[in-house]
């Protein structure tokens, strides 16, 4: 097994997660999957990038510092079912000393169509001061290189959108 500072990362744009499925104890009354586990599978997928980046759970218990979403727009586009095999993307759209600004997709990873879109704002938080904090310059630095891998992307067509009836005529 590869130690963390053995490699540098690469920053495939945008990131692809693992394969993950849908769980039987997370479909609901209507047959289909819970709304609040669609976050369960874009948080996982986050989990992985930030493993990538270099501030996973290991970066919590060592530095004392983490990431809290602070800002989530979920748009559910296509239902899926139980055992259903997913991948999720992860584009970085911009961050700067203290946040992150990131659009997921939820993919159907037999059928390749798209489920759902989760677009976040993550604060970078010390967690003994409970507010947030500066990205150290390892942290800061890999960020900077995936912002460079995913600057080539276009930005996504549902990026910045707004929840609003439709007005009337």
């Amino acid at each position: 097994m590869l130690d963390r500072l053995d490699f540098e990362p690469v920053f495939f744009a945008p990131f692809v997660s693992s394969i993950m499925r849908v769980e039987a104890g997370w479909i609901d009354y209507n047959g289909h999957l819970n709304m609040a586990y669609y976050n369960v599978l874009f948080d996982r997928a986050v989990d992985e990038v930030l493993e990538l980046l270099g501030c996973g759970a290991g970066y919590v218990k060592s530095r004392r510092q983490s990431w809290f979403t602070a800002e989530v727009h979920v748009r559910y586009l296509r239902e899926l079912h139980v055992e259903d095999p997913v991948r999720v993307t992860f584009q970085l759209i911009n961050y700067d000393n203290k946040r992150l600004h990131f659009f997921e997709q939820l993919f159907h990873a037999a059928d390749g169509w798209v489920s759902a879109t989760s677009e976040n704002l993550a604060l970078h938080v010390d967690m003994a001061a409970g507010k947030t904090a500066a990205l150290p310059a390892d942290v800061a630095a890999a960020l900077a290189k995936m912002k460079t891998a995913h600057a080539k992307l276009p930005l996504p067509e549902a990026a910045g959108r707004r929840i609003a009836m439709p007005r009337r005529s």
